[in-house]
């Protein structure tokens, strides 16, 4: 065969494989990463020390109204998987930031068990990530964040159903408020609220070292000029 027979002959080089090396390297965890989440997850376990609190009054209240009806409020403990995606786009994110946020909340004092409070966090991570690892972490808008909430309020409402609410069937009118208010706080608290609390974090110059900073800030700017 012939040297310009070769040449005509793809190579590795002019493949579309050649962009797989830029995708892996942007998903690759960087020093700064590691630190912005672990802030992030401090910050959250801090939240959910303080919700316990608040959750320990209007639970009872809720729950007197309809039961099942303090389910609402439970994405105040899971918010933070949603939120780390948005703001570091990487694999794990949600996973990191919901662990680190459990051992801040641990470390701060609670009246549930470490093995029920840690696998809870992992769970919820996971289910969090789910929809974003579809999309290969390239898609981040409000509606991914929707699917995200939704996704882990279903998680955690099915996991409490069979593991803290054994008397509670789920195909009972306790069971189905639950399960409702639980994934209607997932989708507002979870998915919305995350949305916006990271899209007012961004825009005060936070994370200017971040592919969703610059998101944000390429917004403005096109408001501004239009």
């Amino acid at each position: 065969m012939s040297i310009s027979a070769k040449s005509k002959r793809p190579s590795s080089s002019s493949s579309p494989a050649l962009s797989s090396p830029g995708v892996a390297a942007s998903l690759r965890w960087r020093p700064v990463d590691i630190a912005v989440g672990s802030a992030l997850g401090v910050a959250c376990g801090v939240i959910f020390w303080g919700f316990n609190f608040a959750y320990s009054a209007l639970s009872p209240i809720l729950g007197g109204i309809l039961p099942g009806f303090a389910s609402i409020l439970h994405a105040f403990w899971y918010f933070s998987g949603p939120l780390a995606l948005l703001i570091i786009r990487k694999p794990g994110a949600a996973i990191y930031v919901n662990l680190v946020g459990s051992l801040a909340e641990m470390l701060f004092g609670n009246s549930f068990a470490f093995s029920f409070v840690f696998i809870s966090a992992a769970l919820q991570g996971i289910f969090s990530e789910l929809p974003f690892a579809v999309t290969r972490y390239r898609v981040f808008n409000p509606a991914i964040a929707v699917i995200s909430g939704a996704l882990t309020a279903l998680e955690y409402g099915l996991y409490l159903l069979f593991f803290q609410y054994q008397g509670v069937a789920l195909i009972s009118p306790r069971g189905i408020t639950h399960m409702i208010c639980e994934v209607l706080g997932g989708v507002l608290i979870a998915g919305l609220m995350s949305w916006a609390l990271y899209r007012a974090i961004a825009k005060t110059g936070a994370l200017e070292r971040f592919a969703s900073g610059h998101d944000v800030r390429r917004g403005m700017e096109g408001a501004e000029e239009a």
